[in-house]
């Protein structure tokens, strides 16, 4: 836990509000396999990490919510009868969705004041949005006694994120933040929502998270386009979402499609069935076939979903030479943001040293490497 950044955000409340607050951490995560799955209701598998958002929440002495971006050193102030998105309202949405589809529900929200923080790093996709949106209704929650589960804070979170942001999300980001555990990451069946716990242990190994440092700024409209598709097919199928389709299937439709959207299908089909063999992998401690379901999807996410870019190519081929890597793929949303590796722990340093350099001398510009643990998910912090 950033022990640096709970006390900056501690004086800021203290000297902006006063001494009455509440303290919230709520990780960002990874994904392990499972990219755009979650919204066709199938598997994935992610795990929170030790990297977040840290808020501190407290009760307004006047009728007006004040907001702080600790980062961004951004201050904003609203009320609570005229809660609606704001055009290009970064951040702000974030918060304002959360109140907004609390008041939805007819749950009451008295005015508070917030600031919060993060130490994710950049553009890596690692769902610091997620992590806003959770401490936001966990904290709340805490603060008002509005007796949510956290299934309700992460289905008002997602909601927030659908109307106030534009981002039409599954439910993967939220359920990680919200639900992950120390040491263990999970496979998530996103029809159910439940989620079966995974210890994670990749003995000789280490995961290490390279950051390309671009967004090609594609992601939102190209990933509702993607979502439009597999809705698309699926209708053609009769099957409420492409969770519920087969290889089979897919050819009994293909010549009603493009190719290019047979192909993003097919691979939303594919990598379904990909998560839960890699579940067995990791059941069976079998770290090569891990590492080679990584680098299938990420063929499968450059060549048949078309989310990748030059960028998160490079890196995965970098991986690819090394002998001590055993895979990697791009993570995320797509067009920019992280690599996920399984590298040798003898050669960490080594592999971050070379690829940091080949990158550098290709495209002009730092990658950034990146270590995390896998940690408790939005929690009071004493």
């Amino acid at each position: 836990m950033n022990t640096e950044l709970i006390t900056a955000i501690q004086d800021t409340f203290k000297e902006k509000f006063g001494d009455n607050y509440l303290m919230v951490s709520s990780p960002g995560r990874i994904n392990l396999i499972g990219e755009h799955t979650d919204y066709n209701e199938g598997f994935v598998f992610p795990a929170a990490i030790d990297k977040g958002i840290i808020t501190a929440i407290g009760k307004s002495d006047s009728e007006t919510c004040s907001a702080v971006a600790y980062d961004l050193k951004e201050q904003f102030e609203f009320t609570l009868d005229e809660v609606e998105a704001i055009p290009k309202g970064n951040w702000r949405n974030y918060i304002l969705g959360v109140v907004g589809e609390l008041q939805k529900k007819g749950i009451e929200v008295p005015p508070f004041n917030v600031v919060f923080g993060g130490d994710v790093p950049n553009g890596a996709g690692l769902s610091s949005s997620a992590a806003l949106e959770n401490s936001i209704a966990f904290g709340l929650n805490e603060l008002f006694g509005l007796g949510l589960t956290k299934h309700e804070m992460i289905l008002v979170s997602q909601k927030a994120e659908h109307n106030y942001v534009g981002v039409r999300c599954g439910i993967m980001d939220q359920f990680a933040s919200m639900f992950g555990e120390e040491n263990q990451a999970l496979l998530l069946d996103c029809r159910t929502q439940t989620a079966t716990f995974y210890p994670i242990d990749f003995k000789d190994y280490e995961l290490m998270l390279i950051n390309s440092n671009v967004s090609h700024n594609l992601v939102e409209n190209e990933y509702n386009d993607r979502r439009q598709v597999c809705e698309h097919v699926a209708q053609l199928l009769d099957v409420p979402f492409l969770r519920d389709a087969t290889e089979e299937d897919l050819l009994k439709v293909k010549s009603q499609l493009s190719e290019a959207d047979y192909q993003k299908a097919l691979y939303v089909v594919q990598e379904n069935d990909r998560v839960m063999k890699f579940a067995k992998a990791i059941e069976d401690n079998d770290v090569e076939q891990l590492g080679t379901f990584l680098l299938e999807a990420h063929q499968g996410m450059q060549h048949q979903f078309k989310i990748s870019c030059d960028e998160l190519d490079f890196l995965v081929e970098q991986a690819k030479a090394h002998p001590s890597v055993a895979g990697a793929r791009m993570m995320g949303g797509g067009f920019g943001g992280c690599t996920i590796n399984i590298v040798k722990k003898d050669a960490l340093e080594d592999y971050a040293k070379t690829v940091t350099e080949n990158y550098k001398n290709t495209f002009g510009i730092d990658c950034s490497v990146h270590f995390v643990k896998l940690s408790q998910g939005t929690h009071l912090i004493n």
